[in-house]
């Protein structure tokens, strides 16, 4: 996959994630981390399994979630501090306290998320 085609998708996911949209996101996301065979393969998953980790807590599945934040977490750690534009520590962060905030309150079942988490890429650098 080029630099043409991945861009797109990797941009893509993140606007699904930013609208909650996290399982078309991880779909999206799937089609990099498929064609993906170099460094960026652990990340997508990564980034895969925070989305879905948020998916399953807003439909009350808070077990399945917590494994998957975990497991987020542990592959987006390699890329910090910064990777494809995104801040890897403020968004494990984010990820995190979105879980942490609606853990209780989604043990009995789906609901809306608090503290949903929002992607801000860092633009490229400009020092060229």
């Amino acid at each position: 996959m080029t630099e043409e085609t991945r861009a797109p998708l990797y941009l893509r996911g993140v606007e699904l994630f930013n609208q909650g949209e996290y399982f078309d996101c991880h779909e999206v996301w799937e089609e990099l981390w498929i064609e993906e065979s170099g460094e960026d393969r652990r990340f997508y998953q990564g980034l895969i399994q925070a989305a879905v980790a948020l998916y399953h807590l807003e439909n009350g599945n808070a077990v399945g979630s917590r494994k998957l934040v975990d497991s987020s977490s542990t592959y987006l750690r390699e890329y910090m501090p910064e990777h494809c534009g995104l801040d890897v520590g403020a968004f494990v962060t984010a990820i995190l306290r979105c879980f942490e905030q609606n853990v209780a309150s989604h043990m009995d079942g789906p609901g809306d998320l608090k503290g949903r988490p929002i992607i801000h890429l860092c633009p490229p650098d400009s020092d060229a």
